[in-house]
């Protein structure tokens, strides 16, 4: 592995550097999170993403013939380092971006191809996801929305939960159980639904994290959905073996997000610096500045860990156990850090967003509270221990 960044690599550092600098109002003008009026929200953030794709900047490793850039995963890191840094806006596409356009690059037919992944990169489709049900979490394979071939389509009927900005939504990609008599892993298919289809029903949740007008998360309801045969993403029947690839790009290589997390280490820091507390600043507790030194060495092992990962993409390997390593990992980091931050902030960690002296206008205890979260979303910090002792340790099943 590699450390040293070649003069090629380091004049790309410098491109993209020179490109967000030259868009830094335009970043900052998009930087409020998509509320309860989601086409109007969504339209600055569709609009952004549209100028990254027309920059060559929202697909960097992608397949030329599918709107990317056909550089290298290295490159790929870089810019999203250097997008962190930068304070870029939330890419609203994340999951169609991260989730289910290498899913289709590796199961998906040349027509699903060409039918959506140049509208994925250029923010014209937004994805989300419907996997998880109110019976089926993290017992994923428990689902029970179900899809009956009529002909040369399959009607949908069944609940989705926790369905990210299901109400912006383009497009949604499905688990749906088409054999209901074959064993709960089996006879799963991974199916691709316009939100359009007449049946579908999205309520917005509101979460303990959210305020009024911010709710992320949704619950859709699927009434005799029709959908062409042709959108089954892989075999019929066989979409565990699809979905799997889907949480795998999920738990993710972390490629250029320790940057995330330095960032955050860095919000925490400033405000242990300059927080007044009833007995000094939080600088001044032996304890506060105890777990720094270990989010510094933390976010270190990440970014190392990370590098290794990409090492060994860049060679051609498979990436196995290392996602649920990896995942285990920043999701717990990711936690601790905001709660260093809450301990830190004291009593005022908890104030008002309309309260005039509120960190980060009000929203550092919401973030904070989101960021339970990431122990819950993409498998579990509890499954994640599973597979880890049993795929990389080989522990017997308890």
């Amino acid at each position: 592995m590699d450390f040293d960044e070649s003069s090629e690599d380091a004049a790309f550092r410098d491109e993209i550097r020179t490109w967000l600098a030259e868009h830094k109002q335009e970043m900052a003008d998009t930087k409020r999170v998509p509320g309860d009026t989601p086409r109007e929200e969504y339209a600055k953030f569709r609009d952004w993403e549209r100028t990254l794709f027309d920059g060559g900047w929202a697909g960097i490793a992608w397949p030329k013939e599918y709107g990317g850039r056909g550089a290298s995963l290295y490159q790929q890191a870089v810019f999203t380092e250097e997008y962190a840094q930068a304070n870029g806006p939330e890419r609203i596409n994340r999951l169609g971006l991260g989730l289910l356009a290498p899913t289709l690059m590796i199961y998906g037919t040349e027509e699903q191809k060409q039918a959506h992944l140049s509208k994925t990169l250029s923010g014209d489709e937004v994805w989300c996801q419907g996997f998880s049900e109110p019976g089926a979490g993290s017992d994923l394979a428990a689902l029970r929305t179900k899809a009956v071939r009529e002909g040369d389509e399959y009607v949908i009927n069944g609940q989705k939960v926790w369905t990210s900005f299901a109400q912006a939504a383009d497009w949604i990609f499905l688990l749906v159980r088409t054999d209901p008599d074959a064993p709960k892993h089996k006879g799963i298919t991974y199916i691709l639904v316009d939100m359009k289809s007449p049946g579908i029903e999205v309520r917005p949740i509101v979460q303990i994290t959210g305020y009024q007008g911010e709710t992320g998360f949704c619950e859709t309801f699927f009434t005799d959905v029709r959908v062409p045969a042709s959108n089954v993403v892989g075999k019929v029947n066989d979409g565990w073996k699809v979905a799997m690839a889907t949480l795998g790009f999920e738990r993710g290589t972390g490629l250029g997000s320790a940057a995330a997390f330095k960032a955050l280490l860095d919000r925490v820091v400033d405000i242990t610096l300059h927080e007044p507390r009833y007995d000094g600043i939080a600088a001044d507790d032996p304890d506060i500045r105890r777990r720094i030194a270990q989010g510094f060495i933390e976010t270190r092992v990440y970014e190392l860990n990370t590098k290794r990962v990409l090492s060994k993409l860049a060679k051609g390997d498979a990436l196995g156990s290392e996602a649920s390593l990896s995942k285990l990992y920043w999701s717990e980091m990711d936690a601790r850090l905001f709660e260093l931050g809450n301990d830190a902030l004291g009593p005022r960690a908890e104030l008002a967003r309309d309260a005039a002296d509120a960190e980060s206008g009000g929203k550092w205890f919401g973030e904070y509270l989101y960021a339970r979260a990431s122990m819950i979303y993409a498998g579990t910090s509890e499954i994640q221990k599973n597979i880890i002792a049993q795929r990389v340790l080989g522990l017997p099943r308890s």
